[in-house]
């Protein structure tokens, strides 16, 4: 699996934690790969329940941040798959020395285009620019 891929299969999962318990995850995240439409190898299934879970971990945090800099906008106001997106990618960012600044916002924002409303894509680029400075 690519990372595009990849990261498309974390926000999917990531995306769950708005609908559900933290004691219900456990069992989602297994349901999330015995119902995937597309065949995860182990590895990926590795990397993506990993990558999921350090951005858990640092939710907190996230959200902190996405406050500060989202003027007129708190995380409980946005949109849950615009929120999504902007956790994975202010954490890749952050936290992730793996993922250049740019293409943590390159690909949010063709994640915005995919699942997001027609406002998503400028939405997120927006904020994310100013993590990048």
């Amino acid at each position: 699996m690519g990372r595009r891929e990849l990261r498309e299969q974390i926000f999917k999962l990531l995306f769950r934690i708005e609908f559900n318990k933290a004691e219900e995850m456990p069992e989602q995240i297994k349901l999330f790969f015995e119902d995937n439409e597309k065949t995860v190898l182990e590895p990926d299934e590795a990397y993506i329940s990993q990558k999921y879970k350090n951005i858990v971990d640092k939710k907190t945090d996230i959200d902190l941040a996405l406050n500060e800099v989202a003027e007129g906008w708190k995380t409980e106001r946005m949109g849950k798959v615009d929120l999504t997106i902007l956790r994975l990618a202010v954490y890749e960012i952050k936290y992730d020395e793996d993922v250049p600044a740019s293409v943590a916002i390159n690909e949010a924002v063709e994640l915005a285009k995919k699942f997001g409303q027609d406002g998503s894509p400028a939405f997120v680029n927006g904020i994310l620019a100013k993590f990048a400075k």
